[in-house]
């Protein structure tokens, strides 16, 4: 009679799972063999500030936006009522007017001009109609359609002269200003957000030609930068959600 043979215990084949061990060499992932990506949405998403999901672009948020307009009421407030902070200002404006040569300051002051900072504006929109980001350049042209509309009613309610012509009204806020912040914000927001460090460093050389040539109140040019945060956030929302598939 014969024996039935004992079954053995399976045996472990060589190079079959070793592909999918947590820490295997040359993965990527720990538990993919292939280094792909999961294709759960969550996996390949980067969490934003307080851990929403999506990656957040270095703009102003929904809390600078908030803050900016109320700091613009704020300032407006004083200067209206001539109140304590309008003083200051003056006085801070009186130690730094003519602190550096005319031509210097009138040179920088010159980047907010509207010859200056609008064709940077059209070739950036230009270059983002060519790559298929038809809403964003959109966005970027009304925000730049909307300083003259936002601005000259302010000048127009305030009134208030200038730090070397004080005869003279519709200093507050400052034109210039929020010229080149729009112009050159919004054309880094549509061609690279790498060149954003850049648009900021125009937009303070020109405020500070400004103040320190006496064409503005230190005031006039902060108003400017708060009232045309909230405007750059067009141009985020549309190169956030209007870019082609695919890109």
């Amino acid at each position: 009679m014969r024996e039935t043979p004992r079954a053995e215990p399976p045996q472990p084949r060589p190079h079959r799972a070793v592909a999918h061990t947590a820490g295997a060499l040359g993965t990527g992932t720990p538990h993919r063999s292939d280094g792909r990506p999961p294709h759960t949405p969550r996996g390949a998403r980067q969490s934003g500030p307080g851990d929403r999901p999506g990656t957040t672009p270095p703009v102003p948020g929904r809390p600078a936006v908030f803050w900016s307009l109320v700091t613009l009421a704020v300032v407006t407030w004083q200067v209206l009522v001539h109140g304590p902070l309008a003083r200051l200002d003056e006085s801070l404006s009186r130690a730094l007017v003519d602190t550096v040569p005319r031509g210097l300051a009138e040179a920088a002051s010159g980047l907010g001009d509207m010859s200056v900072a609008l064709p940077v504006l059209a070739c950036a929109m230009a270059y983002a109609v060519r790559r298929g980001r038809r809403a964003a350049a959109l966005c970027a042209g009304l925000s730049m359609a909307l300083v003259p509309l936002l601005v000259v009613p302010l000048k127009l309610w305030t009134g208030r002269p200038g730090p070397l012509e004080p005869w003279a009204q519709g200093y507050y806020p400052s034109g210039h200003t929020a010229t080149a912040m729009v112009a050159y914000a919004g054309a880094a927001l549509l061609v690279s957000r790498r060149l954003l460090p850049l648009a900021v460093l125009l937009t303070a050389v020109t405020a500070t030609g400004l103040v320190l040539r006496g064409f503005h109140w230190p005031l006039d040019v902060l108003a400017s930068v708060a009232l045309c945060l909230p405007l750059l956030r067009w141009p985020v929302v549309a190169a956030r959600y209007g870019r082609p598939p695919g890109t």
